[in-house]
């Protein structure tokens, strides 16, 4: 129906509360897509180089301008997928200014490994951006790489836990800054460099790790919330520091997981704190509980924040959604923000006939902004109201079918509806569509009996052969 008076009197912008945070320009906002790196490393998940291809086509066609390929030098597999997108961009099938990362660790045997990986599929090093890591915490840098560092600095292991944090700190400022060094001197542009578990690391440290890391040749710094266990109050705490100390021109990454589900309102946070880059995965697929969810993040800020990203393709968030769900094996909740199957269905009777009226009533997101279909479904809840409407949607159907729709056939067909709704849940057969849903999930990765018996085997073989 018509509205006498304009929407915005009808109802609150959400945008009158937001309008006012500063932002970076719209265009100045990089989507860093990791889906082949993080997003493989959810349990039970695992591409083909030619399904990477394909994923990576298709987040570069929707807007995604950088796209973390992960580590090439570990397997054939991983230079196979990137060998296949470098082409894929030279062809134009992929954007020609998708900026592409790859992975290694802070010293000159990763890089070099990963460069001769390059070699071996004729791309060169500076076709591509280094994203070349350390750690970022003390409770890292001590006692995940300490080792490591003291190897470096011609300390004896046996000095291990007795050497003070001051120790870690500046050697893996050094380690860090010699390995950005040597990655410039090798051919390598753009390097991309930060500290793993930074969200649980000291906010000054970072700051000289990464003014240090500047000086040395790097590009990019990422700050990364490893655990996800920033609020957005410590994530403003920390990103307003980063940003006030570094200069104006470092376009900062942020990199947030999302284990208390705060992932989306954090990336958020850190660009309202002049963070530049964000990091997200297609469908939020990662460890744990996955990373910031690509769908979740660019529809907030469009819609809640009037931030619309330049050529981003929100009408095709639904369509990737579902070809991800067929790559990875993996579908997203059905209710899940934006995308889940469900978030634009209605079954009750007083959504259902408010929605009849007009779709903002009960439509926070527009369904059409994000490639989504408004649908009814049918059942226990339903009110008379969207039964007669359906029904007169297709009067010339049921005519043909010599059936009147009438005011009693729609009480009726009402009644059998909620019937055949109460008596599908008295089957049982919800229960046993969950039992297969996770018993399939299962099956998508190997458990620790499949490990075993696989050992089991190659013993017997080995055994059998002597």
């Amino acid at each position: 129906m018509e509205f006498r008076e304009p929407i915005e009197d009808l109802i609150r912008d959400p945008r009158e509360f937001t309008r006012d945070i500063p932002f970076p320009p719209a265009s100045e906002l990089r989507i860093y897509d990791t889906s082949l790196r993080d997003g493989e490393q959810m349990p039970g998940v695992a591409y083909t180089p030619e399904q990477k291809y394909e994923i990576c086509r298709r987040l570069a066609d929707i807007g995604v301008h950088i796209m973390d390929v992960g580590f090439p030098a570990v397997s054939a597999d991983e230079r196979r997928a990137l060998q296949l997108i470098m082409q894929g961009k030279r062809r134009g099938e992929i954007r020609a200014d998708l900026d592409v990362v790859v992975m290694c660790r802070s010293n000159p045997k990763d890089i070099d490994a990963t460069l001769q990986a390059l070699e071996e599929i004729d791309v060169a090093p500076s076709e591509v951006t280094f994203f070349i890591f350390t750690s970022g915490s003390d409770l890292h840098m001590k006692y995940k790489i300490g080792k490591t560092l003291l190897a470096r600095e011609g300390k004896a292991e046996s000095e291990w836990l007795d050497l003070p944090l001051s120790f870690y700190r500046q050697a893996n400022i050094r380690m860090q800054c010699d390995a950005i060094r040597y990655a410039r001197s090798r051919g390598v542009h753009d390097v991309e460099f930060g500290g793993e578990d930074g969200s649980r690391g000291d906010v000054d440290y970072f700051i000289e790790l990464f003014r240090r890391g500047l000086e040395a040749g790097g590009t990019r710094p990422s700050w990364p919330d490893t655990v996800g266990c920033l609020t957005p109050e410590a994530t403003r705490w920390f990103c307003s520091r980063i940003v006030a100390a570094l200069p104006k021109d470092v376009c900062l990454l942020n990199h947030f997981h999302n284990d208390y589900g705060l992932g989306t309102i954090n990336c958020i946070t850190s660009l309202a704190c002049g963070f530049r880059a964000f990091t997200v995965t297609a469908n939020g697929y990662g460890e744990r509980a996955g990373n910031v969810p690509l769908h979740q993040v660019v529809t907030a800020l469009r819609v809640l924040y009037g931030v619309e990203i330049p050529g981003f393709r929100y009408d095709k968030l639904n369509e990737v959604a579902r070809f991800m769900e067929r790559m990875s094996g993996f579908p997203v909740q059905a209710h899940e923000p934006v995308i889940g199957a469900n978030v634009f269905s209605h079954e009750s009777g007083i959504h259902t006939h408010a929605m009849l009226i007009d779709r903002r009533m009960y439509e926070a997101v527009p369904a059409d902004l994000v490639g989504g279909r408004m649908q009814f479904i049918f059942g226990k809840h339903s009110g008379l109201a969207v039964v007669e409407a359906t029904l007169r949607k297709h009067e010339a159907r049921l005519r043909q079918a010599g059936v009147a729709v009438d005011a009693e056939l729609s009480k009726r067909v009402l009644e059998e509806v909620k019937r055949v709704r109460e008596e599908r849940a008295r089957t049982g057969g919800v229960a046993a569509l969950v039992d297969r849903y996770y018993e399939n999930m299962r099956r998508l990765g190997l458990t620790e009996d499949d490990v075993l018996e696989i050992a089991e085997g190659i013993g017997r073989t080995q055994h059998a052969a002597v």
